[in-house]
């Protein structure tokens, strides 16, 4: 049984889409999002609700503290885990982010140790199924604006106080993306517009690296948003 790779940039559709896959062949969910582990940072990470998640098993969210230590080869260890588990339990391993480093090393079985890092990114060592979803640039764009008028919210706002409350606004897992412009819209440093339209742009930026690297992965099937579904149901178990 192959285990599926939803891959794309920030706010391409990923979530929906793998939890639909998921509901029609019993899989189950390992993010391999980077912001996505840490506890309390909900909204600001677009993490998928109870709700959402539609009773499928997720895994690989609210793992650590905001700020607390936990490395690619950390992932790595526990997303190579879970897969284990899924598969015993006769389940469909989806792997869904946009973390490219976290998934390079799973997929080129990256080896960490003390002493040296190996990341040979020249052969997939195992059964991937590894779908990326594609869009084109102003479609994109446009999503990523949608994406943060619906978040910008008092749910939001209170989420961003009681992170800063409980974890000090020094930490760096905080100084980033849509936290740190909810941050400062709070206290007055900037209007709510240019808080959007400057989380706008870093979302923007972010989604570019992201492509670029991505890019550089051959094994990659690109496929609008509205062709996965059927593609995975059609091709998962070959």
């Amino acid at each position: 049984m192959r285990t599926i790779i939803i891959l794309g940039p920030t706010g391409s559709g990923k979530t929906g889409v793998s939890i639909k896959i998921a509901k029609a062949i019993g899989g189950e969910i390992i993010s391999a999002d980077s912001r996505a582990i840490y506890k309390g940072m909900d909204i600001g990470t677009a993490k998928p609700t109870k709700e959402e998640q539609a009773g499928i098993p997720h895994y690989a969210l609210d793992l650590v503290e905001p700020g607390e230590r936990f490395t690619v080869a950390d992932w790595k260890s526990y997303a190579e885990e879970k897969i284990k588990e899924i598969k015993t339990r006769g389940h469909v391993p989806i792997i869904v982010g946009g973390t490219g480093l976290y998934i390079d090393a799973l997929i080129y079985d990256y080896q960490f140790s003390e002493q040296k890092n190996c990341s040979d990114r020249t052969e997939v060592k195992g059964d991937y199924l590894i779908i990326g979803i594609k869009w084109n640039t102003p479609d994109l764009r446009k999503r990523l604006v949608q994406r943060i008028e619906k978040m910008f919210s008092e749910e939001l706002y209170s989420e961003t106080k009681t992170l800063a409350q409980k974890y000090g606004w020094d930490n760096q897992a905080m100084k980033s993306d849509i936290y740190e412009y909810a941050h400062k819209y709070i206290n007055g440093e900037l209007s709510l517009e240019e808080a959007k339209e400057k989380c706008f742009y870093e979302d923007w930026h972010l989604a570019k690296r992201q492509m670029t690297w991505f890019k550089r992965n051959q094994e990659i099937i690109w496929l609008p948003l509205d062709k996965i579904y059927q593609y995975v149901i059609k091709n998962f178990s070959k």
